[in-house]
């Protein structure tokens, strides 16, 4: 498994290298984005395999596929990768959402002077790296990868995203950029101590998770923070966020696709991976600190959220809400939250996917995010409706989508250990559906309106057709009305239709999932030393324990 391991970082990377070439001659941008997707397709295959041979169950390692080779002697730095179930679901993610990005894009207008061919070759450039980001056993290693994965992600939204682009890039990179030298401070400080304890300084994972015990919590916590610090800002959580709304509104809709629904989750997988077993005592001590600030989070995020007139926007603010959800099933310690919570990473992926690309094809044809040019979208384009509906529907977690399973688990796992923090999380349910339907209701319901729909832009349209009278009398405005809007295509169909599969599948069959993640779950239990509560055997997976 770790050639597979390997091979599921180089492809994307070498793909983009590719890209990056043929980008650079113009007769050569439609092959380009062709032989992008035709990479993207190989690492989804590679994934399949590395799902089908990993092992579940009792007694398996922490780590699976392992691959370890010098790096830096000097530093006792290795190239070290290793597969848990956290990692491999999150991998899989990606594998699925960047093929589906790259066909969305395939037909999407590009600002002047920028090539399909460069586009989808920095979209394979972050893929590879973050495969290396989740992969990654060796600290050093890991924050290598966590500052290099900023590089094409600024180019995408610097490049080739709205008109305050290079504003909302700088403010991304700026954030991200302090947050990762902060962790620096703490990977200096781990090394040090691992030097001090163990004889020789080392960036191993698991030997600086076998030594974590012997630091003392004054220790831990000042490194703790360094690291969460990190994390806070990539997750993100209040009120280390702002940077996201920006980053999500300019970012061309592929990119905020891969940037809200993946990037962002190294900040939760960071919890998962080195927060909490490098770091127990001390994340024993401040969960109360980061258990506040997820639950602010989930509040204001909906708040927020449900005042947004700008639809992706509106999206990056949900998106705010559900990490702090996914923050507390971590910090509760109980082998259901944190299984729900690794769940939900993979869940929120694919909602928020869904709904971004749902936005993204409403722009396409309205040419505005502002929601007061749209009304009766339902009407003009069916489909287009239906499928922000799903999404919708999935964002707030109704029974029989993907979201409701994870989310249950968080709160039910949640409330044996903390009740205040979970009964307060639970009132972001009620706000979730108000803010969605109400954005549904706006938008996509009641007669024909706005400029983007009925006009030939924001603001085209008169007076009278904005109110959607139809004044020819025999429904001849309204039937060109709908055929200029027009309804998904057939390739669009085929885009949103795996996300449509994964929302149903998911909400009744996320078994397969579970399973995969409960050996990584139960060691994290183990790590942070954090023991479920007396009682009755609690299931994960419909079995109990």
């Amino acid at each position: 498994m770790s050639a597979l391991l390997l091979a599921l970082l180089l492809v994307p990377l070498v793909g983009a290298a590719v890209c990056g070439v043929m980008a650079t001659r113009e007769h050569l941008d439609r092959a380009g984005k062709a032989v992008g997707l035709a990479f993207s397709a190989v690492s989804l295959v590679l994934v399949a395999i590395v799902w089908a041979q990993f092992r579940t169950g009792p007694g398996v390692p922490r780590f699976q596929g392992r691959l370890s080779v010098e790096w830096i002697p000097a530093f006792g730095t290795r190239f070290a990768l290793g597969l848990d179930g956290i990692a491999l679901t999150m991998i899989a993610l990606l594998a699925v959402l960047v093929p589906i990005v790259l066909g969305f894009g395939w037909a999407e207008k590009l600002p002047p002077g920028r090539t399909g061919a460069g586009f989808t070759a920095l979209m394979l450039a972050t893929q590879g790296v973050l495969v290396g980001v989740f992969a990654a056993t060796d600290v050093f290693l890991f924050y290598v990868l966590f500052e290099a994965m900023l590089v094409p992600m600024y180019f995408l939204i610097g490049r080739f995203g709205g008109p305050r682009r290079q504003y909302a890039a700088v403010k991304f990179f700026l954030y991200s950029f302090l947050g990762g030298l902060i962790m620096l401070a703490s990977v200096i400080g781990l090394y040090v101590a691992s030097d001090a304890r163990l004889g020789e300084g080392t960036f191993d994972w698991t030997a600086l998770q076998g030594m974590a015990a012997q630091l003392p919590l004054e220790t831990q916590i000042w490194l703790f923070l360094g690291f969460f610090a990190a994390f806070a800002i990539k997750a993100p959580l209040v009120p280390l966020h702002t940077w996201l709304p920006d980053a999500g509104a300019e970012a061309p809709v592929a990119g905020a696709v891969i940037l809200v629904g993946l990037l962002d989750k190294v900040g939760v997988f960071g919890f998962l991976r080195y927060s909490l077993p490098l770091f127990p005592a001390a994340s024993r001590e401040l969960a109360p600190l980061v258990l506040t600030l997820a639950v602010i989070g989930v509040l204001y995020g909906a708040l927020l959220a449900a005042a947004q007139t700008d639809m992706k926007r509106f999206v990056a603010y949900t998106s705010i809400a559900h990490f702090g959800y996914i923050a507390l099933g971590i910090f509760a310690f109980t082998s259901q939250s944190i299984a729900g919570a690794s769940l939900y990473m993979v869940n929120h992926g694919i909602a928020t996917a869904m709904l971004f690309l749902a936005v993204g094809l409403l722009i396409r044809r309205g040419g505005t995010a502002s929601m007061t040019e749209y009304g009766g979208v339902g009407r003009a384009a069916p489909l287009l409706a239906g499928m922000f509906l799903i999404a919708g529907l999935s964002t707030l977690s109704l029974p029989g989508t993907n979201s409701f399973v994870s989310e249950f688990l968080v709160l039910i796992g949640a409330f044996s250990t903390r009740p205040v923090f979970t009964v307060v999380a639970t009132v972001g349910i009620v706000f979730a559906a108000l803010y969605v339907l109400w954005v549904y209701q706006r938008v996509f319901t009641g007669p024909l309106r706005g400029a983007a729909v009925v006009g030939d832009g924001p603001g085209a349209a008169s007076a009278a057709t904005m109110s959607g009278t139809d004044d020819t009398g025999d429904g001849s405005w309204a039937r060109r009305t709908t055929a200029r809007f027009g309804d998904l295509t057939r390739g669009e169909v085929a885009v949103m239709a795996p996300l449509v599969a994964l929302v149903l599948v998911l909400g009744f069959f996320p078994g397969p999932v579970l399973e995969v993640l409960e050996p990584a779950v139960s060691a994290t239990m183990a790590e942070v030393g954090a023991t479920d509560p007396v009682g009755p055997p609690t299931p994960i997976n419909g079995v109990p324990r």
